[in-house]
């Protein structure tokens, strides 16, 4: 009887986990462990002044989550450290966010933390130390072709996907990236059951759900604290004067509650944020059609892998628990020009736009511009060259993409 000689087992890596003191987090190190990795733990302090106790499923990175990372390393027996990256968060995610806002665009802080804290200052601090990769609890799978190099796909379980947030990730940083929960097919609840089942206390603790730097949720008045008010003009279509507000950075493209405009319009139907000027602090509001996108083109472009050549199909997801709609794209310069088959509604500048090749990521970039169906292009509004119920806004009160997205990773 002839046997079919195995294939040799991968040899063991040197891991770095971060743990973020969250369930998902801790069970992706325990997997990794489990599987023979060499690996320690590592929680990142993000806040300069952290919390005693989160509240809820509000925020993260307190005193609190710091402990449940090392309680969750002792119990799986590995080494932990706490290293402190609150400087570099607070430049490159927090001033960022509040930035893009004061510019009158939507950001998402989730993947800019990827992009500049836990796949470069992190991973550029474990490889100089040595290590080879760096594994967190995120839910996407990493695949390694036969020449060598590497593509991100989707999770196995869609409901849990997070690859929108990990578009920013190029071949290099792939290359290093340890996604254990990515590719199994298995409820919340069964991980909180194998959490339970390795005896690790954070298998009942709540997601974190909101802006990490955001604890109370009140994203409106985080921003305020730092822009300071300053009262503008709420208009229509036409320009007409129709309300006041505090500050044109409180509001996000497709808002409907919370304009304070007292008279409804003319054919009684709600109105949306339409567009948002910094340059003259103005909010224009108009009928729920108008945020109808045709097309779009978006800049600062990241491939996970080659970049594409010449017009071709994909699908693209605009938001972190979005669906995908198919579009038209090709890189033309350093600026990506995206047609979508069927208008989308209430698409913002700063937001990502992420194409996919089946399940395969092929890239992300930042939106720029859109093109509405009314023929009116919405322009940037001076993109800088550095490059939820997700936020204080309630979900139902605004169509989806109209708030700053975030993703939770414990």
């Amino acid at each position: 009887m002839t046997q079919t000689p195995q294939s040799p087992r991968p040899r063991p890596l040197r891991v770095l986990a971060a743990m973020s003191g969250g369930v998902d987090s801790a069970v992706a190190a325990a997997r990794a462990a489990e599987a023979g990795h060499d690996v320690t733990g590592v929680h990142l302090a993000l806040s300069a002044n952290p919390q005693s106790f989160r509240t809820g499923a509000r925020g993260c990175c307190t005193i609190e989550d710091s402990r449940d990372a090392r309680r969750a390393a002792d119990v799986i027996g590995i080494p932990f450290y706490i290293w402190d990256l609150a400087e570099r968060f607070r430049e490159d995610v927090v001033d960022d966010f509040v930035a893009e806002y004061e510019a009158g665009r939507t950001p998402n802080p989730c993947l800019r933390c990827n992009e500049k804290i836990k796949f470069a200052a992190l991973l550029d601090k474990a490889l100089a130390l040595g290590f080879d990769a760096v594994c967190t609890g995120h839910y996407a799978t990493v695949v390694l072709n036969e020449d060598g190099s590497r593509e991100m796909h989707r999770a196995s379980d869609m409901a849990k996907d997070q690859s929108y947030v990990l578009g920013v990730l190029d071949e290099r940083q792939l290359a290093h990236a340890m996604f254990p929960l990515g590719d199994t097919l298995t409820t919340k609840d069964e991980i909180r059951a194998e959490a339970e089942r390795r005896g690790l206390a954070v298998a009942k603790k709540p997601d974190s759900h909101d802006i990490c730097f955001i604890a109370d949720g009140d994203t409106q008045g985080f921003l305020a604290s730092r822009l300071g008010t300053a009262e503008g003009d709420i208009v229509d279509e036409a320009g007409t004067k129709i309300g006041s507000h505090e500050g044109a950075f409180g509001f996000t493209i497709g808002q409907r509650k919370g304009l304070r405009i007292g008279h409804p319009a003319p054919d009684g139907k709600p109105r949306y944020v339409l567009d948002i000027s910094p340059v003259d602090n103005t909010v224009t509001v108009g009928p729920a059609e108008a945020l109808d996108v045709t097309a779009l083109t978006a800049i600062k472009p990241r491939w996970c892998g080659d970049a594409p050549a010449g017009a071709g199909t994909y699908t693209a997801q605009l938001r972190a628990h979005g669906g995908e709609t198919r579009v038209t794209a090709e890189l033309v310069g350093g600026t990506l020009n995206v047609t979508f088959d069927e208008p989308v509604r209430g698409v913002a500048p700063g937001q990502a736009i992420v194409l996919y090749d089946g399940t395969r990521v092929v890239g992300s970039a930042t939106i720029a511009t859109t093109d509405r169906a009314a023929g009116t292009a919405v322009p940037d509004t001076g993109v800088p060259d550095t490059g939820v119920s997700d936020t204080g806004v309630s979900e139902s009160a605004v169509p989806p993409g109209a708030v700053p997205q975030t993703s939770s990773v414990s």
